[in-house]
């Protein structure tokens, strides 16, 4: 039987069209999180429980089962994994308080600095410095945020810090991830991921705990786990087809989505200053990008092997923003 080859432009666009599923995926994600507690008005506790918990039953159903926990937890660098999902707890934990109170494309917004961070805090932590192009790149890209800020003009909103914060925690989270690339398989870095918020979680969430009252409250909550697994299942696939140059930045179709879904649910119009801060901070983003294409020399050139997924699979290269939890 002969073998089907999928040729480098075919797999480019199958990674493409992977990486908006995924970045869909997280913009729902975000979404139910703010219906749940602006509209059905359960806990936000509650709402990240859940939201790990599930992710954490499906990550033991597809890496095999109860048998293999142990296998998954046996980690080279065990510290820096629970630091990593931690990191990974505060960034679901301040997202979901800012998308309670602001809107959607506010949030996406803000949470596109992320590749920015990385690329300021690479230097000091990894040894990784930038040069004055992309550092005068990342400033630009902080004036963009402050332009959906609107200082001065009295347009912000006091739980913009959480969305600061959230962003904060998944850039050191995209940190931690590529340094643990060099010591732990994916799967075990992937299924260390929810647990501190599960583990971490689970007292506030059931001190303050309301049962849904419809049967399609409980669907809502059961998605959160589900689109954000099925949203890091796509991302790894998507690095399996093309570099994460290629993919990266599809990330920003999250400004798309996001204001998609805001205007479609809670009625949310992104004003021009949100759209303006948004345009200069991608191009800030994009521009990153561009200079990590011509100072790296990729090997692969869309090869499945090369350029894949990082260690834990959870979010597209350091030079792009994983929206959600």
């Amino acid at each position: 039987m002969q073998r089907t080859l999928i040729m480098p432009a075919e797999r480019r666009l199958y990674a493409i069209a992977l990486m908006c599923g995924a970045i869909f995926c997280f913009s729902a994600l975000d979404a139910t999180a703010k219906y749940l507690s602006g509209v059905v008005l359960l806990p936000v506790m509650q709402i990240i429980w859940v939201r790990f918990a599930v992710h954490a039953a499906l990550n033991v159903v597809f890496f095999g089962g109860p048998a293999r926990v142990p296998r998954l937890l046996k980690a080279q660098k065990p510290g820096y994994q629970w630091l990593r999902s931690l990191f990974m707890l505060g960034a679901t934990f301040f997202n979901f308080l800012a998308v309670s109170y602001l809107r959607l494309d506010q949030t996406v917004t803000i949470f596109f600095l992320t590749p920015l961070i990385v690329s300021a805090l690479a230097g000091p932590l990894l040894g990784e410095w930038v040069g004055w192009r992309r550092l005068l790149a990342i400033l630009v890209g902080f004036l963009g945020v402050l332009l959906v800020m609107r200082p001065g003009f009295g347009g912000i909103h006091w739980a913009i810090v959480y969305s600061f914060a959230a962003t904060l925690s998944y850039a050191l989270y995209n940190i931690v991830t590529r340094y643990l690339a060099a010591h732990d398989r994916a799967e075990v870095t992937n299924f260390y991921s929810p647990l501190a918020g599960v583990i971490l979680m689970a007292p506030l969430a059931l001190s303050s705990w309301q049962t849904p009252s419809a049967p399609h409250h409980w669907l809502l909550m059961l998605f959160l786990g589900v689109s954000g697994g099925f949203g890091h299942w796509l991302l790894i696939h998507a690095h399996r087809y093309a570099s994460a140059p290629t993919v990266a930045p599809f990330v920003y179709s999250g400004l798309i989505w996001m204001t998609i879904l805001g205007y479609v649910l809670f009625g949310d119009v992104p004003d021009l200053w949100t759209l303006a801060g948004g345009a200069v901070v991608i191009g800030s983003g994009l521009y990153l990008l561009w200079r990590e294409r011509r100072h790296t020399s990729p090997p692969g050139n869309g090869d499945p092997r090369v350029g894949g997924a990082d260690a834990g699979g959870d979010q597209p290269g350091a030079q792009s923003a994983r929206l959600g939890g």
